[in-house]
């Protein structure tokens, strides 16, 4: 899979595209042979039909490759690599069959490294040069020793034919070093270019698969981390954007508690504000105290503000980590910018979702959990209290003589009181106890690892508490205690031993509180060895 990927970044236009322009370029190549076989036959310093020959192997040979190529897809580099160096053969036999040091042909030679250059690769454009310069210096050197017949038409160039020769190779290299420079610059950029595009499109489809919102900063931070090599990430926002926590951060980052990043306090408030990426050589703690001692240290830090629907809703704050000063290059801000505008609308999905599901759980008048919700984790706690054989306490709470209320007050009122019931509840329980509205005038708290002695305890707490709320109003409210095991020994029982209780709160007077009366065979059940 990573060898297989870090070919297809490599290869920025795919081999067998490549391959068909350098058909095209062997082609012109027979092409301009036959027309100097037929315009000009005493420039030859071989027989007609020995160059003809030549020409049609090397077109047989072309044919052959491009059957090759396209029928063993294993071998497409070699088969490619090949026919370079025969066209490399060719090109010299070639030049020195239709005049050696005068033949138009060698100019080709030029064409053909600058093709190779711009299609294959700088390296490999340098190669062909390199062998093209060692077949001139090949057939230069046999004509000298007699193997070749020597050029016999006139010299349009000034000096030796070695002269000519030396003239000709240093336009040829100058040709191949600026193209292959050229082509190096492009080549790199472009892989650049490729390189950040996959990775922006792997950091989609990791985002696909997460829904939590730090799931999506810690993906967002990852991947920018990783792409652009920044040092230290830190990825701050919050769904309103008028304050925010640190969802996600890469490299070292210094502890900021649970204060949150303000930024009206920030001197990077105009990233937020004009919604634009800023960077800063250094964060100054009398200006960014909270950034500064989040990234202590910083240099070369580039702020781009996530912005969703017209407003922004954090930053991405990155250090570039470079000497101080340093630039940034504009290609690394652009695509920053696109990895966390996407970062951004998964974001603002997953917190949409995180609300929806946060509606889906909780009562519209009241903002403590609904009865599913209720239902749901009272599950959950029975099944895990079983496991690991722990208390569990239900507390049912009712609001006394609620339709009274409701017929002297009305119904505002009434709904008024079932707020107050509910953000009293909340505020006394602790963070892994539930709260809930059961139905109508009936409240519900679920104690985890509490048993039935603190349960009571917590059910009269919780009772003075909303008999002493700010309503207006007298409220007081019957309550009914079970615990499990002791009461029931599933969901359902424990809530018919909560409800028994209550109504023997009710049935006795009201304002107070009744602990279930436990199972009728508890004292049949034998204790369990632990």
């Amino acid at each position: 899979m990573s060898a297989d990927g870090r070919r297809r970044t490599a290869e920025i236009v795919p081999l067998a595209e490549r391959a068909q322009y350098m058909d095209g370029f062997r082609a012109a190549l027979v092409v301009l042979v036959g027309i100097v076989l037929l315009t000009a036959p005493a420039a030859l310093t071989v027989e007609v039909g020995d160059l003809a020959y030549a020409t049609g192997a090397f077109a047989l040979a072309a044919v052959g490759a491009h059957v090759l190529f396209t029928l063993a897809p294993r071998a497409q580099r070699l088969v490619f690599g090949a026919m370079l160096l025969v066209d490399g053969a060719f090109l010299a036999w070639a030049a020195y069959a239709t005049g050696s040091a005068e033949s138009p042909v060698r100019f080709v030679m030029i064409l053909h490294v600058i093709a190779v250059a711009l299609l294959a690769s700088y390296r490999t454009g340098l190669k062909v040069a390199l062998w093209h310069s060692l077949l001139l210096t090949v057939v230069f050197y046999a004509q000298q020793g007699g193997l070749l017949d020597p050029t016999t038409a006139a010299g349009i160039g000034i000096g030796t034919p070695f002269q000519r020769l030396l003239e000709f190779a240093g336009l040829f290299w100058v040709v191949a070093i600026a193209t292959s420079a050229f082509s190096a610059v492009n080549e790199r950029e472009l892989r650049r270019r490729r390189y950040d595009t996959e990775a922006l499109a792997t950091m989609a489809t990791n985002l696909e698969s997460v829904t939590e919102p730090n799931e999506v900063a810690a993906t967002v931070v990852e991947a920018i981390a990783t792409t652009f090599d920044f040092e230290r990430v830190a990825l701050v926002a919050s769904p309103d954007g008028q304050s925010g926590s640190v969802l996600a951060s890469s490299g070292r980052v210094g502890d900021v508690g649970a204060r949150r990043f303000d930024p009206r306090l920030s001197a990077l408030a105009n990233a937020c504000a004009g919604r634009t990426s800023v960077l800063v050589n250094g964060l100054d703690r009398a200006d960014d105290a909270w950034l500064a001692e989040l990234l202590p240290g910083a240099r070369n830090v580039i702020a781009v503000p996530l912005v969703a629907e017209g407003h922004a809703l954090g930053l991405l704050v990155a250090v570039h980590g470079r000497r101080l000063g340093a630039r940034i290059a504009r290609r690394v801000v652009s695509m920053a910018e696109r990895f966390v505008s996407h970062g951004t609308l998964a974001l603002r999905n997953a917190w949409l979702l995180e609300q929806v599901h946060r509606m889906a759980m909780t009562d519209g008048l009241t903002g403590v959990a609904n009865r599913a919700a209720f239902d749901r984790a009272l599950a959950a706690e029975i099944e895990r209290a079983a496991r690991q054989r722990e208390d569990v306490s239900l507390l049912l709470l009712d609001i006394d003589h609620f339709k009274v209320l409701n017929d002297r007050h009305g119904h505002q009122v009434g709904d008024q009181v079932l707020r107050l019931v509910g953000a009293t509840l909340t505020a006394a329980c602790r963070d892994f106890d539930t709260a809930a509205r059961y139905g109508g005038e009936e409240f519900a708290v679920l104690l985890p690892e509490t048993g039935a002695e603190e349960a009571v305890q917590v059910a009269e707490r919780l009772r003075s508490a909303i008999a002493g709320m700010p309503s207006g109003v007298d409220v007081t409210v019957s309550a009914g205690v079970s615990t499990f095991p002791f009461d029931a020994t599933d969901a359902d029982g424990l809530v018919a031993a909560a409800d028994g209780a209550l109504y023997s709160s009710k049935r006795d007077g009201r304002n107070r509180v009744t602990a279930a009366a436990g199972r009728p065979d508890a004292e049949l059940v034998p204790d369990t060895p632990a």
